[in-house]
């Protein structure tokens, strides 16, 4: 084993050669391979590339935004090159949110080693920093970005030249002055922690300032009393109050004669502000707290549509790591179309148009490698089969052999009236498609087409012949796929005959056109039947872009797999991702007790008319914002941010409103305006913060949202922590607001 010594100047090693830079090759196919020079910077934060013909101009990447280092043939552009390049010299960039991989080769093993290394220590290194460290740590990436002669110091007329670049609007006068406190040298420049300094200066929260005042005893910190109080009457905290204020001294106040002394500096009171426990999201609801003991029908489980696809439904690219980034945000049920290849091989794709097509072992492989990685609950797999009956044994072989023992194949429907548990089903991967009950029932081994294809051919743009005699179209199954199958696709012919005829184990799948036209006509029918049995939603297939449809109206009706195309950002992406934070990031969210009771029906059409039925009052003050980005990067634009909160949930709780917009500054609006609501159902509500920047020319700009189930958040004064149109967070951006919630 190497000493610590060893590993440090290893470390040390990788970075220098890291800094000196070198050629890597980027893949994108086994045709595109060129040469680029990465090198990191000074900061060691960023990483600067370019072409080998580009004189000078190189584009960087932070380190942050590296979400993983796979080393290896470990993506479909390096397998693709696998004879050409060795396994020790090829490693792939993961970034977050939406952004492609980058898959890079280096000249030798040993170089490779020096970036996977190397970028792993530093991806760590920031993993490991406090939120005071971060935004130090911010504001010196921008005080290198304004250094353009880098020595180290920028002077007044740099300063403000990088204020507007930061979103800062100034006072100059006031800005020189704290200019000239900041520099201790005196040497009319600022040096990188004079600059942190300075603007530190010159963001002080004011209206954070005045509510520490308002309970301070001396004007000057926080006695654990005053912070006592402050959560009591605040923050609505309630016994333990006077405890849980000492661990916020001992977690958050900077200086140690004040936190000894069991107080807390304005400093400490603005870092509580801002932390996880003074944000918005109630922390208890971050982790696992929900009974995971319940039928599999009770709860929402997150789904995917055409899991396989990263772009359009009609032409783009079909790849397993659409699957690796699905798994990796919690999706518990993707989607698998097999249709017959070459060589007697099973392939991936969307049938009868150009999207790419993809290996079905590979497909199976991946999902091996990755079911169980962001949560234990069980993972389901729907499938379309449209393979010849050949190509369905080697579909059953591979399911068989790759997943092994987390298949499971023994459905319930002989023991139970209902689905087991999530937590009775951990780590198991559950098939659901096409299966016959026995052979003497079918001798043909026929079933009908009742799954997606079959009912999208009725709402698609893309033409297909019809079947003849205008008769449902049939197809032979295999017996061995068909025992594969754990959840059996069967046609939906309606709420009775599904009442008294159905089993626990059958699934129907509605078009998102079909599940709206049931649930305005028949609502509390489709909530009884969703009590009992999954149902499986999808967007229409008129959808050719991957647009995606209210996932919220599905949910309403207790409807557990809306299957969303993941790919494309946007607010419906946003809601989902909204719903499934709380309980873990499992994947599995308990539905309220309304959906899931048999004998007291719930219409989501009509809330009023449930037993205990609570309305309440929702105040949301939207006081002040902190470092919205800039949308737009000319260095004289500002934005002229607005705040929009929107509410989700059963058709009487949808609202929205928002306050007005304010002039050229970005870096710390003011609004002080109270923005109300009802809810009628809280259990089915969920709240959207949408910050855009205000064009009256054209539509407004998008900033950053954060999407919150209205039973997950915290009353008092709280932070909203924005987060980009990928999901992905914009630290240190933040909205900061005071939350009232009060009985009608």
């Amino acid at each position: 084993m190497e000493s610590p010594q060893t590993c440090c100047e290893k470390g040390h090693q990788n970075l220098e050669a890291m800094k000196a830079g070198m050629f890597l090759r980027k893949v994108k196919s086994r045709m595109w391979k060129r040469p680029r020079h990465y090198k990191l910077q000074e900061d060691c934060k960023t990483i600067a590339y370019k072409s080998s013909w580009a004189i000078n101009s190189y584009s960087t990447f932070s380190i942050s935004d590296v979400e993983a280092v796979r080393e290896g043939h470990q993506s479909e552009a390096l397998l693709s090159v696998a004879d050409e390049f060795p396994a020790d010299r090829c490693f792939t960039l993961v970034f977050r949110g939406r952004r492609g991989n980058l898959d890079l080769v280096a000249d030798s093993a040993k170089e490779a080693q020096a970036w996977i290394q190397g970028i792993g220590a530093l991806m760590e290194n920031m993993e490991n920093m406090d939120e005071s460290t971060k935004l130090d740590q911010w504001i010196s990436d921008w005080f290198l970005k304004g250094d353009l002669n880098k020595d180290g110091r920028i002077n007044f007329k740099e300063a403000k030249k990088l204020l507007k670049m930061m979103n800062v609007e100034m006072n100059e006068e006031h800005a020189l002055c704290l200019f000239m406190l900041a520099d201790k040298s005196k040497s009319e420049t600022l040096e990188d922690q004079e600059f942190v300094e300075f603007y530190k200066m010159l963001t002080q929260r004011e209206e954070v300032l005045d509510l520490f005042q308002d309970y301070s005893s001396d004007g000057q910190s926080l006695s654990q009393c005053d912070l006592e109080e402050f959560l009591r009457e605040e923050q609505l905290e309630g016994e333990g109050s006077y405890e849980h204020a000492l661990q916020l001294i001992d977690r958050y106040e900077p200086v140690d004669t004040v936190r000894m002394n069991h107080m807390m500096s304005v400093n400490g009171f603005l870092m509580y502000l801002t932390s996880p426990e003074g944000s918005i999201f109630n922390p208890e609801r971050q982790n696992l707290f929900q009974d995971m003991s319940q039928p599999l029908a009770h709860y929402y489980i997150s789904s995917s549509h055409n899991t396989y696809l990263m772009e359009d439904q009609l032409k783009g690219p079909s790849s397993v790591e659409a699957y690796i980034q699905a798994l990796k945000r919690g999706c518990r049920c993707v989607e698998v179309d097999c249709w017959n290849g070459s060589n007697g091989e099973p392939v991936v794709y969307h049938g009868h148009t150009l999207t790419t097509k993809i290996l079905l072992k590979d497909v199976i492989t991946t999902i091996a490698n990755y079911a169980f990685k962001a949560s234990e609950y069980p993972l389901i797999v729907s499938i379309e089969n449209h393979c010849s009956i050949e190509q369905q044994e080697v579909m059953a072989r591979y399911f068989r052999d790759i997943l092994g023992d987390m298949l499971l194949t023994n459905t319930v429907d002989g023991i139970s009236s209902e689905l087991p548990s999530p937590e009775a089903l951990k780590r198991k991967i559950l098939l659901k498609g096409k299966k016959f009950e026995n052979e003497s029932e079918n001798p043909s081994g026929e079933v009908s087409d009742e799954d997606e294809a079959a009912e999208m051919k009725t709402d698609s743009p893309v033409t297909e012949i019809p079947p003849k005699n205008g008769k449902k179209s049939r197809q032979n199954l295999c017996k061995e796929l068909s025992d594969l199958m754990f959840c059996k696709s069967v046609h939906f012919h309606s709420f009775e005959h599904s009442r008294t005829s159905a089993k626990p184990s059958e699934m129907s799948s509605f078009s998102e056109s079909k599940a709206r036209k049931y649930s305005k006509e028949a609502g509390s029918d489709f909530v009884l039947h969703n009590t009992r049995q999954l149902t499986r939603v999808y967007p229409s297939g008129m959808r050719t872009d991957s647009s995606n449809y209210c996932p919220v109206d599905m949910w309403n009706m207790g409807c557990q797999i809306v299957a969303l195309n993941f790919q494309t950002a946007g607010m419906e992406m946003d809601l989902n991702d909204g719903l499934f934070t709380q309980n873990g990031c499992s994947g599995y969210i308990l539905k309220p007790e309304i959906l899931c009771k048999r004998e007291r029906l719930f219409d989501p059409e009509n809330p009023k008319e449930r037993n205990d039925y609570h309305p309440l009052h929702f105040y949301v003050k939207v006081i002040s914002g902190q470092q919205l980005p800039k949308v737009k990067q000319k260095a004289w634009s500002i934005v002229d941010p607005l705040v929009r909160v929107e509410i989700f949930g059963v058709p009487l709780d949808q609202a929205k409103q928002e306050t007005k917009y304010i002039d050229n500054n970005g870096f710390n609006p003011q609004w002080n305006e109270t923005l109300q609501f009802t809810i009628h159902t809280p259990e089915l509500a969920l709240v959207r913060f949408v910050v855009e920047d205000y064009d009256k020319a054209s539509r407004n700009d998008f900033i950053g949202q954060y999407t919150i189930p209205f039973t997950s958040i915290q009353p008092g004064y709280r932070h909203v922590h924005l987060l980009s149109k990928d999901g992905t967070s914009i630290h240190p951006s933040s909205i900061f607001v005071h939350i009232k919630i009060r009985e009608l």
